[in-house]
């Protein structure tokens, strides 16, 4: 948080911002990548033939959701080359941002969808709705619900006009 750096300046801010946002999405960029290439491998497998329409539209669902999370995670770095040098770096931070939210948006929805289709293929249909379910509680739980509730937590962060005040008037 803003606090952690208390001679910050605005610009030193937003690239601080834009290092951990990149940090996250190599986190994310890699998990989604690992889903998407497995999922681009399934209709080439021996059993696939043996999907039920079902599961084949779950498979679309899952293999869409994956492209989309691809694209969100990775929009960053193509944004970031489009506005290489041009001193951006706030509209870049905030665009990210959106990005990123809505690529673990699909991400979950593609995590869901391909848990759903492989117990489904393996186990009944219940019993797969069942299991899609709790995953679905799962991710919710831990990408949306416990983070929105932390954040309260600790001291809000500043405005950029508040660090810019605190740098001009420090305390001492």
């Amino acid at each position: 948080m803003a606090q952690d750096h208390p001679r910050e300046t605005p610009k030193q801010r937003w690239d601080r911002n834009f290092a951990d946002l990149l940090q996250e999405l190599r986190v994310a960029q890699t998990g989604v990548q690992i889903l998407f290439a497995f999922l681009l491998t399934l209709p080439f497998s021996s059993g696939f033939p043996e999907t039920t329409a079902y599961q084949r539209d779950v498979y679309l669902v899952a293999l869409l959701a994956a492209a989309a999370a691809t694209a969100m995670i990775i929009a960053p770095v193509a944004f970031h080359r489009a506005l290489f040098r041009q001193g951006r770096k706030p509209e870049l931070v905030r665009f990210g941002h959106k990005m990123a939210t809505g690529g673990l948006a699909f991400m979950l929805i593609a995590m869901v969808s391909a848990v759903l289709l492989i117990t489904d293929f393996v186990l009944s249909r219940p019993v797969s709705l069942v299991l899609g379910g709790v995953t679905a509680i799962f991710f919710v739980t831990f990408w949306v619900a416990l983070p929105w509730s932390h954040r309260d937590w600790g001291e809000p962060d500043e405005t950029e006009e508040e660090i810019e005040e605190r740098r001009e008037n420090p305390k001492e």
